[in-house]
């Protein structure tokens, strides 16, 4: 378990801090971490309860007074969370929810979030699809359009899953509220927190009556087709969020959202090496040996490249800007062409003769430093490879 950090250096203030400057310190953390400034930021979300826990026992003299004594720890009891500790909310530090911290001081906002604890709102299950994308979709990014089924709201009850949408009551165990106030006894005496009701599941209302077509479950199962937007230099793993378009909850809320996982196809030609692609170009030996120009793929068509004489297997063409782009960059990668050279494995007698007239050539057999020099080449290759570049 991670160390607490001291409560004055949560909130950015010294020992000697008065009761209004705790007060002002925490208001600016809060409102820098609050839940509705920072959707989905778990970061976020445990340093609004980090800074709650410190007011909590900062704005308190006879807490702050034990704290200045014993710091974070008292005997077997402690002030880390336990029943003799700081927990003064159901267990501050460990179990402590953000109704918790609404419902006992959550007007030091001002108005800014409001006070009072937030009404429960249910949240529908997200949805997971694969989506399988071509070197060209990832280039210039692609729209697509999918049907799936997800749960939607009940058309027939509008997603309460009451009949008709009106046979329910208010909840007589909280009230309507969606929340129940319970009272521990503490090391520091009393202390009161919020839980959601156990009776309506937070809803603040009971089904009387459910609807028959959905079975009371408020959500009905419906192909819907949904369109989406990839955008260029995706990868594959990468997972896209579309938020609420998951499934919608029981008994009305929001929904959840649709996860779209990239599956990249593999390309005939073209192998992908993070924004770069590779092309192996096959020569035949004139070709390499005489020079000429030979074409090949791109992503968006053919291109044709120039082939120097006596050019070597292992050469690397670089054709620049011609790659993948960045994800969320106008950066592209390039195009490397990877020179091989085919030697011939059948050959008739006259093609025999011929090579053989060349065999004893100075200009055929080749010099320690042109081995050299080729031989450097292809370690700097496998070196790369072997290095994973």
């Amino acid at each position: 378990m991670a160390e607490k950090r001291d409560y004055y250096e949560v909130l950015g203030v010294p020992k000697s801090a008065t009761a209004d400057e705790i007060k002002k310190a925490y208001r600016k953390k809060a409102v820098q971490y609050h839940p509705d400034r920072n959707p989905g930021d778990k970061e976020a979300e445990e340093k609004f309860k980090e800074a709650a826990e410190a007011y909590a026992v900062l704005s308190d003299a006879d807490k702050r007074a034990k704290y200045d004594q014993f710091g974070h720890s008292m005997g077997p009891q402690g002030f880390g969370g336990g029943a003799g500790g700081f927990g003064g909310f159901g267990g501050f530090g460990g179990g402590m929810s953000m109704e918790d911290i609404f419902a006992n001081f959550g007007d030091i906002f001002g108005g800014a979030f409001g006070g009072a604890p937030r009404k429960h709102v249910n949240k529908g299950t997200d949805l997971r699809i694969t989506v399988k994308v071509t070197l060209k979709d990832i280039m210039n990014g692609v729209d697509k359009k999918l049907k799936i089924p997800r749960l939607v709201a009940c058309s027939h009850c509008h997603g309460t899953g009451a009949k008709d949408g009106t046979a329910f009551k208010e909840c007589p165990r909280c009230h309507g509220t969606g929340y129940i106030r319970v009272v521990q006894n503490t090391f520091f005496g009393q202390q009161q927190s919020t839980s959601v009701c156990p009776e309506c599941n937070g809803e603040g209302k009971i089904i009387t009556e459910p609807c028959s077509y959905c079975g009371g479950s408020g959500v009905e199962k419906k192909e819907e087709v949904v369109s989406f937007h990839i955008p260029a230099g995706v990868e594959s793993g990468m997972v896209l969020t579309m938020r609420g378009q998951g499934n919608a909850p029981r008994h009305g809320g929001v929904n959840g959202d649709l996860l779209i996982v990239i599956q990249e196809e593999k390309d005939a030609e073209l192998i992908r090496d993070g924004n770069d692609l590779i092309y192996n170009l096959m020569l035949d030996f004139p070709t390499a040996a005489l020079g000429g120009s030979a074409e090949i793929p791109t992503v968006d068509g053919r291109a044709r490249v120039k082939i120097a004489a006596g050019t070597q297997p292992g050469k690397v063409l670089r054709l620049r800007g011609k790659g993948l782009p960045q994800y969320n960059s106008g950066v592209k990668g390039d195009l490397l062409v990877n020179v091989m050279v085919y030697v011939p494995e059948n050959l008739t007698d006259a093609e025999k003769a011929a090579i053989e007239s060349l065999k004893d050539s100075s200009n055929i057999v080749p010099t320690e430093s042109t081995i050299q020099r080729i031989f450097s080449r292809l370690r700097h290759i496998f070196s790369k490879e072997n290095r994973g570049e």
